[in-house]
């Protein structure tokens, strides 16, 4: 939120409780210092997490399934410093044929819902694999993820009576796919779909597709009230009904 959002938006008055020509509007500075209040505190995770307390308390939250991806969020040109260096925070990845340079935001959304009920972010270069344990909340009887997660030893940890591994099968080396995994990725990508419902949000209805900071610590903090506001757009009807 800017000074200037208040002043062009009256949904974001309404929001902030806060009406045109009222002389409580804040300016930039006392806008900046509370974000950095937040940042400091940790108080955008505890935002988050008071969020979804409050959706599980309205029995939103089902915590059987987690659906795990993780998506990169591009840092921009304007992020250099005067010496015109890039934000050494941020890295450099390939997806496709394609480079991109920034950070990623890892998810852990409920299987039921579609409510993210575990975040973490990191530069773009590390493996998405990389960020599984902490996407969890330990209670799961089915996880959902692509091939990027792929691991026989997590698979044969995550086995047991009741349990489901939705992870994409992977082709052997230089063969191909078995039917019958190609039939069971058919059903996992139908059940995965759902995950991708939050990055939709926060980048095409917030219009989030790129880093606004410097830095890891102050992008993750914005994530956290992004990926907090948009568990409340994604049920807002249920929240409403």
């Amino acid at each position: 939120m800017t000074e200037e959002t208040l002043y062009d938006s009256e949904a974001m008055r309404r929001f902030a409780g806060i009406e045109l020509g009222d002389d409580r509007i804040p300016d930039e500075t006392t806008i900046l210092n509370f974000r950095h209040l937040l940042e400091r505190h940790g108080l955008t995770e505890a935002i988050f997490a008071e969020v979804n307390v409050h959706l599980a308390d309205k029995g939103i939250t089902l915590r059987s399934g987690t659906l795990v991806d993780a998506t990169i969020i591009d840092a921009p040109s304007s992020t250099k410093d005067k010496a015109g260096a890039r934000d050494p925070e941020m890295s450099s990845t390939k997806k496709g044929n394609d480079w991109y340079f920034g950070m990623k935001a890892h998810i852990g959304v409920d299987a039921g819902s579609g409510v993210t009920h575990s975040l973490e972010t990191s530069t773009a270069k590390l493996h998405d694999s990389q960020v599984w344990d902490e996407l969890l909340h330990g209670e799961e009887t089915s996880v959902w993820a692509d091939k990027g997660y792929v691991s026989a030893e997590r698979e044969a940890e995550f086995k047991a009576p009741g349990k489901v591994w939705g992870v994409l099968r992977k082709a052997p080396r230089g063969g191909r796919l078995h039917p019958v995994d190609a039939r069971i990725n058919r059903l996992i990508t139908m059940v995965r779909a759902k995950v991708e419902h939050p990055f939709r949000v926060i980048k095409r209805q917030f219009g989030y597709v790129k880093t606004r900071y410097r830095g890891l610590a102050k992008n993750r903090a914005q994530l956290f009230t992004l990926f907090a506001l948009g568990n409340l757009f994604l049920v807002r009807r249920r929240l409403l009904a």
